[in-house]
């Protein structure tokens, strides 16, 4: 069975496949961090971020001439996210498989803040993790989230008021 990179024409140039080469290797630690962060599963983040830019390399002589071709990668990879806890049953589900984990994992602080995260609504926990550790700013994820930038300031305060609450207690 071929994968995706396998099967998808290659750039016209090899201009454009070292361009997606950099682009690769600058932004995939930078946006798995970003769905480790929402998902609480690494290895789950690694494989939906794989994918996102899998789906771009297919369409990279067309995405590459986008303003912020980063923008469609990040928006693809966390609609498969989303669609992705939309399947989950319990966020038990992500703590189990978080415990399963044998690996050197991230440091104790980064696990305290994944837990705590799990723990708030879904809306926002993206919009923390999209604006914290994603560095996008509040109108960015308004853009994203297609609502009003009232809204994100919202979602962020009630986000870090909830994270405090689950990190102090």
């Amino acid at each position: 069975m071929m994968t995706a990179a396998a099967a998808a024409p290659r750039a016209s140039t090899t201009d454009g496949q070292r361009d997606f080469d950099e682009f690769y290797a600058a932004k995939f630690d930078v946006l798995r961090s970003q769905l480790y962060a929402y998902l609480g599963d690494r290895a789950e983040a690694q494989d939906l971020v794989q994918e996102a830019f899998c789906r771009a390399y297919t369409r990279w002589a067309r995405i590459r001439k986008y303003e912020d071709p980063y923008a469609w990668v990040r928006r693809v990879a966390w609609n498969l996210a989303t669609s992705r806890l939309r399947r989950q049953k319990t966020s038990a589900m992500f703590l189990r498989r978080q415990r399963e984990e044998h690996h050197d994992g991230p440091s104790p602080d980064r696990v305290a803040l994944v837990a705590a995260l799990s723990k708030i609504p879904p809306k926002l926990r993206k919009a923390v993790v999209l604006h914290y550790l994603g560095q996008l700013s509040v109108a960015e994820i308004a853009l994203q989230e297609d609502v009003a930038e009232g809204t994100v300031k919202s979602w962020l305060s009630r986000g870090r008021t909830a994270l405090a609450e689950h990190l102090q207690g």
